[in-house]
């Protein structure tokens, strides 16, 4: 990592840990088959892309899920605890270095997210750390269904890119998925592939990025 001056940020499983075992039992738990293939790391029923672009609305998605199950009689509640069941935490401490982080660096949060999911880590983040939301970690937050793009598209980078005025070359981007660093790597950004079980805390250490 050589003269970063920017870090951008994916949110899940690099701050927001994701467990796709548990989100695998509840699937099952409402009687969707095949779970893998419906939503797993990296792989994803194009349904999942329309909802992160803001295409359809969160009782659509549920309606599909309905049809999907085969089940009707499930009610949202029970759709939407099986779809939050991937959803974790932060780990003590990541807070606090992002934090730190945005003080020494311009650092931007770019999410692929839904409402649903965004609405339970609201909730979350004010329940278990008084927050009101991600806004103060961060100079600016990009959040695929407030802004109708999600990555891997590079419109969703040059977005960032473009409105905060950055110089690809001193930006480094930090994701989950490798997918997901190819546009980046296409315009000149810096990429770091996070893999279990390395953490962000660990890495912005090892790098001495503070």
């Amino acid at each position: 990592m050589q003269n970063i001056k920017n870090i951008i940020f994916d949110y899940g499983n690099v701050i927001f840990l994701l467990d796709f075992q548990k989100l695998r039992e509840g699937w099952e738990s409402i009687a969707i088959s095949g779970p893998d293939a419906f939503f797993s790391h990296g792989v994803q029923h194009p349904i999942f892309d329309q909802f992160d672009k803001g295409l359809i609305s969160p009782a659509e998605f549920r309606n599909f899920i309905r049809e999907k199950s085969g089940k009707e009689g499930i009610t949202d509640e029970e759709i939407d605890a099986a779809w939050n069941s991937l959803l974790l935490g932060v780990d003590d401490g990541t807070h606090d270095i992002l934090a730190e982080l945005n003080k020494k660096y311009r650092t931007f949060l770019l999410s692929n997210i839904n409402p649903i999911h965004y609405g339970y880590i609201m909730d979350y983040l004010k329940e278990e750390f008084g927050f009101e939301n991600n806004d103060h970690l961060f100079e600016k937050t990009y959040y695929s269904h407030f802004v109708g793009l999600r990555k891997p598209d590079s419109a969703f980078f040059e977005k960032v890119l473009n409105e905060n005025g950055l110089v690809p070359g001193e930006t480094l981007f930090i994701d989950d998925i490798a997918a997901n660093l190819e546009p980046a790597k296409a315009l000149g950004i810096q990429t770091f592939l996070m893999q279990a079980p390395d953490t962000v805390q660990a890495f912005i250490k090892r790098e001495g990025l503070l």
